[in-house]
């Protein structure tokens, strides 16, 4: 007699229409790239002067151990139902139809926001080598060459993401292995460092262990994208098989970069020095006497800024589709080019990234700052999401009589890593009302999540119950 098992596919149904043709590789990049961006490279040393060097270096552990906790939890839903929509869909099947479309409207105005500024940012590194040419010609350029990459196929998406990851990955790399060699005095004309910059006249924390914990805000938002592994997981080929490969690997890889660079920083960068310093890395590079290190500091960035630019194009474009698909946004948003791409989505994710520029040149203090004020909830709480996702999941799976075995991926110690994963994440949130500086993320974050839901409720679900008379 065989044992009956639960039909995943009904649980969480696929929305037909995108193709599977991202390979593993491009998997394991995309999530990478979108993780490792101009934070690390250009903010980094503010975290080392804020928290001294071993506080920050604890605290990139910790944050890297939050995201691992995330992951955990992504992994067991996003290989038994590999869907584009990823945290957006599972939130209005497993939590509920509002808090899915707050999420996904969330996430979607968030990247939407973020792409202006990697745009902006890779204006300025460009007008700084041409002068002559304006920061948002640039920009205009930029957003034509991203969207027609993103238009063509999701091979083609995947394969140039592949190729700025690994610019960045490279970068790291040789990064970590020139500062050891100052760190040790096989480089340099310094003579050895070593660690002499850890604890030396000021104690571990300099500024006292309460400035580590005010940090986390800073370290967990350079640590998110790692969760765009899950939509992609909606386009890869043989989900199954490639993602908890990626998921395994990606969590141990980001936290190696994060770590080993920061000890690297905070060894041969005193931590008085480092909170002034626009491009640490650039400094290490410089000391080493590599020529031109500014400009190949800023070579990365533009290509950092770039990747991160054209991941958040991909994930707006397939949030959107798949919201459309769930009836939680215009319905033509879900129209696919011939090629299997939602170009629409594509199309309406640059133009409000084109509204946000134009509030960076003509409303800094105002429109703009307070829509980049909300992002860095955002990060915390679509983990805090994914976890509550997986509780619920795991409860229904059981529930309906499904079977431990026939999960490929299981979010181990259930229901412990959830639940720690949410506590976690609302204890950073928390930790930005007593930062004065990121206070306002809280006082703006906070109405734009209210709004979004109220919205829901009181207009966008009284749309669907008119719809659902009119058809009775």
């Amino acid at each position: 007699m065989t044992t009956p098992t639960v039909d995943l596919e009904k649980l969480c149904p696929e929305k037909s229409g995108l193709k599977r043709d991202m390979k593993s590789r491009h998997l394991m990049m995309i999530s990478i790239g979108g993780t490792i961006g101009t934070g690390l490279f250009m903010g980094s040393g503010q975290v080392i002067s804020q928290a001294g060097p071993f506080g920050a270096i604890l605290a990139y552990l910790f944050g890297g151990f939050v995201m691992y906790l995330a992951l955990l939890c992504l992994g067991e839903l996003a290989v038994a139902m590999p869907v584009a929509g990823s945290f957006q869909t599972y939130a209005s099947r497993f939590i509920s139809p509002g808090v899915g479309f707050t999420v996904g409207w969330l996430y979607w105005i968030n990247w939407a926001v973020c792409i202006a500024a990697d745009f902006t940012a890779a204006g300025i590194i460009m007008a700084a080598w041409f002068p002559q040419v304006a920061v948002w010609i640039w920009c205009a350029i930029f957003a034509v060459v991203l969207a027609a990459l993103n238009l063509i196929s999701v091979k083609v998406y995947g394969e140039t993401e592949f190729w700025f990851a690994s610019i960045k990955v490279v970068a790291i790399v040789g990064f970590i292995i020139a500062g050891a060699g100052l760190m040790f005095g096989f480089a340099g004309r310094e003579g050895a460092i070593g660690l002499s910059n850890f604890g030396i006249g000021s104690g571990l924390f300099p500024n006292g262990g309460w400035a580590v914990f005010l940090t986390m805000i800073t370290v967990v938002y350079s640590f998110q994208g790692s969760e765009l592994v899950g939509i992609a997981a909606g386009e890869c080929e043989n989900p199954g098989k490639n993602v908890p490969r990626v998921i395994k690997g990606i969590a141990l890889r980001i936290v190696l970069f994060y770590v080993l660079a920061m000890i690297v920083l905070a060894a041969t960068i005193p931590f008085q020095e480092a909170g002034l310093l626009e491009s640490p890395f650039a400094h290490v590079f410089g000391r080493l006497g590599i020529p031109l290190a500014q400009d190949i500091m800023s070579f990365v960035v533009l290509t950092s800024a770039l990747s991160a630019g054209n991941s958040a194009l991909y994930v707006c474009s397939r949030l959107l589709w798949s919201m459309s698909k769930d009836k939680q946004a215009p319905g033509w948003l879900s129209k696919l080019n011939s090629r299997g791409v939602p170009f629409y989505g594509v199309l309406v994710t640059l133009a409000l990234s084109g509204l946000s520029l134009l509030t960076s040149e003509y409303a800094a203090d105002t429109v703009y700052l307070w829509l980049m004020s909300s992002v860095g909830l955002t990060g915390c709480l679509i983990w805090i999401i994914i976890a509550w996702c997986q509780l619920n999941f795991r409860k229904s799976f059981l529930q309906l009589g499904g079977k431990m075995e026939q999960l490929i991926f299981k979010t181990p110690f259930y229901p412990i890593v959830p639940v720690v994963a949410m506590l976690l994440n609302i204890g950073i949130i928390l930790s930005l009302y007593f930062d004065e500086s990121q206070r306002i993320v809280l006082y703006t974050g906070i109405p734009v999540i209210v709004l979004i839901y109220l919205y829901y409720m009181l207009v966008h679900s009284k749309k669907g119950e008119k719809v659902t008379e009119v058809v009775e």
